[in-house]
């Protein structure tokens, strides 16, 4: 019997686009690399082409060994932060993953989803809604038209529907300094505890 993992890793590798769930709501997921599969992705949502998503992966030893350049000051925040609930906001001096869109700064998430730990490669992900809508909790949620034209659709039950905080790490290895840009499933004082930082955000 094909497992989730094993379905969306073979989705992926097949240039589809999957609706599948995270540690937050349901998401879109498609090869980073290939862009047919990241328009249609776009497409789907009805999101601004020029609107950066966030590169994720399900492992975070996998995540760290795809991200050579960043710093140990960096490093050990990942370690600290990952995996769980947060898009982390990282410098990217050699714009990998172009199809991304944030250019010198890429969105990295790792969720605590362990069935689906074992897909092996990075995913261009975004929340499976239309753009500016709901967050999906549950794969009813998911908008029809999301669902018909998505290849894979993967439903593990009701989600947390919280979505990932993000966190500015781009200054963070040169002095320390971190923001978080979007309070979600992780309160920014939790975040302060993880990065050590007794004064919190500047």
């Amino acid at each position: 019997m094909t497992t989730q993992a094993e379905a969306l890793a073979h989705c992926i590798e097949e240039g589809g686009v999957a609706v599948f769930p995270a540690d937050t709501v349901y998401g879109l997921a498609c090869d980073p690399l290939d862009a047919a599969a990241v328009a249609r992705l776009y497409a789907l949502k009805g999101r601004p082409a020029d609107k950066p998503a966030a590169v994720m992966w399900f492992d975070r030893e996998r995540a760290l060994a795809a991200l050579p350049w960043l710093g140990p000051r960096t490093r050990a925040a990942l370690g600290r932060l990952l995996p769980g609930p947060v898009t982390l906001l990282v410098r990217n001096p050699d714009e990998r993953f172009p199809l991304a869109g944030g250019a010198a700064v890429l969105g990295i998430r790792v969720p605590d989803v362990p069935a689906l730990a074992t897909v092996p490669s990075a995913v261009l992900q975004s929340s499976a809604n239309h753009a500016g809508g709901a967050d999906p909790r549950t794969v009813e949620e998911v908008p029809h038209a999301i669902r018909e034209g998505a290849d894979l659709v993967l439903d593990a039950g009701p989600l947390p529907g919280t979505p990932s905080t993000v966190v500015d790490l781009s200054d963070y290895e040169r002095d320390g300094r971190w923001s978080v840009v979007r309070e979600g499933a992780v309160a920014a004082e939790e975040i302060a505890r993880s990065l050590g930082i007794v004064s919190g955000p500047p």
